[in-house]
């Protein structure tokens, strides 16, 4: 599993069965940790070098809520942009795994050849 490219995927802590994207992602080829986020900071030191950072907004989320999410994704755009992580914000399950598997096909073709 160490070899395995590691999502790591932020939600407010209230986990449905059928807003989990873990399945989606492991049928993507990606390792997923889902962590509360309170706890986001904390995560991310343990994750070397994540393939990317979803920030899952609750769908019905108030404007409070929905500006932590907003100011924590502009933090980490800022705080990963050289590493070329992709943050991405999500309402919802809807799409979310696509809009991820798009944005890492965008990474992998602007990455520098090596």
């Amino acid at each position: 599993m160490n070899a395995m490219p590691k999502v790591l995927v932020v939600d407010n802590g209230d986990r449905a069965p059928d807003s989990a994207l873990s399945a989606e992602l492991a049928g993507m080829g990606y390792a997923s940790v889902t962590t509360p986020f309170e706890a986001a900071d904390d995560v991310l030191a343990l994750i070397p070098s994540p393939a990317a950072v979803v920030l899952q907004m609750p769908r019905h989320a108030g404007w409070a809520e929905r500006r932590r999410f907003l100011e924590l994704a502009s933090r980490l755009r800022k705080n990963l942009a050289e590493a070329g992580t992709p943050v991405i914000v999500t309402g919802g399950v809807s799409g979310a795994a696509t809009m991820l598997q798009n944005q890492l096909n965008m990474h992998t073709v602007a990455a520098p050849d090596l």
